[in-house]
């Protein structure tokens, strides 16, 4: 820096920072000396800084540095990516895409221009879905869902195989040609799901839990080509981690490429690196049994030769060593046919108590087969409706004749039955009150004498009470 003394003008760039006497010292910073300035204090400000924004301007040049502009709604910088910090992106940048990125901010001093130059970058959103999915792997494994104790074997030569996957894409397409290519003629069943987006977590649990209820497949195979955290979202969810974990048929996991590890991957019974390689985990090669199975027998016969032969040459040595060499011979041939006999009758005798065991068996399904419980049931449900109907029948004839004997005795009791008998009731107009007592009445009343087969309307000439008259 350069320090000039200056009396006869103000101090448009520098500001006083001392004095000598009178004379104020202004300190004057060319272009180059300035961006520098403020290159080192931003550096040293800012050493390194974590932004999200979005992309925008996006460009390669020849020097395969990656420039670009993050904005906001309100305000943007300059970007900067050099191709050694590249190796460690996972995804290709492009206009419209929101990151998050930490850099470090710098001044490019020729152009006064400051800006980020950037060393990692992702998608906006997956450090939050990374911390989820290794929260969400913790308590799981404290679960015990990771344990290998829980884990169903994998069986050698399954008879059919579920394909829980994508009916569309080349994953399908794949498994189903290295299965038909390792062992043709296998049956396949194909639950059709959503691998990502919306409810594709849902039909994932409901296949699932409808293999589990059919329980028709001996394995299973849970797959989905590679793709990013967001992508794989579905299979890092609780629900389908305990969907695969409470499966009754052991399931195999190939989700994504061999690097990709996702939360059903340790809860499956076995994981694969690929869905190609789990079609080959599923089957074994049907040529190679059958290649085996001609090898077993060949060795087999082999065996069963060099014993003949050894037991052959052992009786030849025996014999040469008899006194008797054709009478020993003549006696072995006996016990050879004895034993050939009783080998036989035993034989067929087990055969004949298997298959009486067979048959007892055969009778006792046959004893036990639903139909006839059906049928017996039939029989008590029409008894018991034969019965209950006869019973009902009873009650009712009982409850009529209660209820006609109640009814004589109601009309017994009606006032209608005692006017019929030659009896009245005498009412008061216009209230129409029943008069039991002469006082309640005066002379020149009008009344109402109620009478079975209608009423009368009479007037008061005289009245009595136990003799007195008009009282």
């Amino acid at each position: 820096m350069t320090h000039n003394d200056d009396n006869n003008m103000s101090d448009p760039v520098g500001g006083f920072d001392a004095f000598d006497g009178m004379h104020p010292t202004r300190e004057i910073y060319t272009v180059s000396q300035l961006n520098a300035a403020i290159k080192s204090l931003m550096e040293e400000r800012f050493p390194f800084v974590w932004i999200v924004a979005e992309i925008s301007n996006f460009r390669i040049p020849v020097s395969g540095h990656f420039y670009f502009t993050l904005k906001d709604q309100t305000a943007q910088i300059n970007a900067v990516m050099f191709r050694g910090q590249q190796r460690q992106l996972k995804f290709e940048p492009e206009d419209g895409m929101r990151i998050t990125g930490m850099g470090r901010l710098s001044v490019y001093e020729p152009r006064g221009t400051y800006q980020i130059i950037l060393e990692y970058m992702e998608p906006a959103g997956i450090g939050a879905l990374q911390i989820a999915y290794e929260k969400l792997k913790a308590r799981l494994a404290e679960e015990g869902l990771f344990d290998e104790k829980c884990k169903q074997p994998i069986p050698f030569l399954p008879r059919k195989i579920a394909l829980i996957t994508s009916p569309s894409g080349a994953v399908v397409h794949d498994m189903l040609n290295i299965i038909a290519r390792r062992f043709p003629n296998m049956n396949i069943q194909i639950f059709p799901v959503k691998v990502q987006g919306g409810g594709a977590e849902d039909e994932i649990v409901a296949a699932l839990e409808l293999l589990s209820l059919k329980a028709e497949a001996d394995v299973a195979i849970l797959a989905r080509g590679g793709g990013s955290l967001e992508d794989l979202q579905a299979f890092n969810s609780e629900r389908v981690a305990k969907a695969v974990f409470g499966s009754r048929i052991p399931v195999i996991s190939a989700v994504g490429h061999e690097t990709d590890y996702t939360i059903v991957d340790f809860v499956a019974d076995l994981r694969a690196p690929t869905p190609s390689a789990a079609a080959e985990l599923a089957v074994p090669l049907k040529s190679e049994l059958l290649r085996l199975v001609g090898d077993t027998l060949a060795a087999l016969g082999y065996r069963m030769f060099n014993q003949i032969e050894r037991l052959r040459l052992n009786l030849t040595d025996v014999a040469k060593r008899l006194v008797d060499p054709k009478r020993q011979i003549q006696d072995w041939r006996l016990r050879l046919d004895d034993f050939s006999s009783r080998l036989s009758r035993q034989t067929l005798i087990l055969l004949e108590r298997k298959n009486e065991s067979l048959n007892w068996w055969i009778d006792r399904l046959v004893a036990h087969s639903p139909n006839s419980h059906i049928y017996n049931f039939n029989v008590i449900i029409k008894q018991n409706s034969y019965n209950l109907l006869k019973n009902l029948n009873k009650t009712i004839e009982k409850k009529s004749a209660r209820l006609g004997e109640l009814r004589a005795r109601l009309e017994t009791l009606s006032p209608i039955a005692i006017l019929e008998r030659g009896y009245s009731i005498t009412r008061t107009i216009p209230d129409l009150k029943v008069v039991r007592n002469p006082r309640r009445v005066a002379i020149n009343q009008d009344l109402e004498v109620m009478v079975a087969k209608g009423s009368l309307t009479c007037r008061v000439k005289e009245k009595s009470e136990n003799g007195p008259k008009n009282i």
